[in-house]
């Protein structure tokens, strides 16, 4: 396989991870963080991170909504819910020394 096609399956691969990311918005980020140890803000982040590499300059915003397919704010509205103590809890004990 060459560096093209490899670069295409790749982006393919993401664009199939971000579209069941935005379907499946009863799985909040703190699930995603507890159990892969990233969430959409990281994957937005990265994504911001490759196109700076490149020269592009995406907001944090901008970038969030390209993953979360509307702006962050309404997303947060309409999908995210409060997290449990034992949630925060886990999420504290992860995100030490991540």
């Amino acid at each position: 396989m060459d560096k093209k096609m490899t670069t295409e399956f790749e982006a393919a691969a993401f664009r199939r991870l971000v579209n069941h990311l935005r379907e499946r918005t009863d799985v909040q980020n703190i699930d995603l963080m507890e159990l892969g140890g990233f969430c959409r803000n990281c994957l937005s982040n990265w994504y911001r991170e490759a196109a700076e590499e490149k020269g592009q300059v995406l907001t944090k915003e901008e970038a969030r909504e390209i993953v979360y397919g509307m702006p962050y704010g309404e997303w947060k509205s309409k999908h995210q819910t409060e997290a449990s103590p034992e949630q925060l809890k886990k999420h504290d004990e992860i995100m030490t020394g991540h």
